[in-house]
């Protein structure tokens, strides 16, 4: 069986138990970086055979571990700190396990994302994971587009030293927004910090964050019927398609009912 196993993302405690059985059970641990991964695993008396698993690797690593599947060794697939795949090397081993119908499991627990969520206090019944932004601010640009209206709290990871960096586009892009910035998560100096997209920051940028950006504001359009709604934004300007669009979005109803509202109105 190949394991992708959650790992402390800063307390070593916090690992679970089914984690360390199967960590000691294995024949093999594949980590990001061996280095890293000895503390724990030395403190948890976990001794096995290692291969570096990163992503520059990750497609001549993903043949060496089925090859090693093949042989009938168990694999467990773990990243320097919290879950595997997610923004962390693992997909391209997914993607050809699942090409070859190779079993797997996850053992879960450990990641930044939640507890910063939670650390943060924004909206958690909604959210959108989009992680490290790309560094060609072009292509970051576009993702952040895509995303720009929507309403659940928007999750990034940010890298060392790069906040006000990430920040500063995040309010070209997406405007005055609160937002919050979460790093140490788990560790004796936890932090947490309030601001406005496009203030100054005054806090130390040392250190990895998650950034956590509050979604866009939603006009209330329910004193409307939806056919004044498709007047408003044919009046802004937008052809008949792209208003029926718009507000079958907004009102979740169908777009074959708004056209009649339309074709009626012509």
């Amino acid at each position: 069986m190949i394991y992708f196993v959650s790992t402390p993302i800063g307390n070593l405690a916090d690992v679970t138990f089914r984690a360390i059985e199967v960590l000691k059970s294995v024949d093999v641990i594949a980590c990001e970086d061996t280095r890293h991964s000895l503390p724990f695993l030395n403190r948890y008396d976990i001794k096995k055979r290692l291969i570096s698993y990163q992503k520059f690797n990750e497609a001549e690593c993903a043949e060496k571990l089925i090859a090693l599947h093949a042989e009938g060794k168990s694999i467990a697939v773990i990243s320097d700190a919290g879950t595997p795949v997610l923004s962390d090397p693992g997909a391209v081993l997914v993607g050809r396990l699942l090409k070859e119908d190779i079993p797997y499991t996850v053992v879960p627990g450990a990641n930044a994302l939640l507890p910063a969520l939670i650390l943060s206090g924004m909206r958690a019944d909604r959210f959108t994971f989009i992680g490290f932004l790309p560094e060609k601010r072009g292509k970051a640009e576009q993702i952040l587009s895509a995303y720009s209206s929507t309403d659940g709290t928007l999750v990034f990871y940010c890298a060392p030293h790069d906040l006000n960096k990430t920040a500063k586009l995040l309010f070209d892009c997406l405007g005055s927004r609160r937002a919050v910035a979460v790093k140490e998560i788990t560790k004796v100096f936890e932090s947490r910090f309030e601001f406005t997209l496009g203030d100054k920051l005054d806090f130390d940028e040392r250190g990895e964050f998650v950034l956590l950006v509050e979604g866009a504001k939603q006009e209330d359009f329910s004193s409307l019927s939806a056919k004044e709604h498709i007047a408003l934004y044919l009046k802004e300007g937008m052809t008949k398609t792209e208003a029926v669009k718009r507000v079958a979005k907004e009102r979740g109803e169908p777009r074959s009912e708004l056209y009649k509202l339309v074709i009626d109105n012509d």
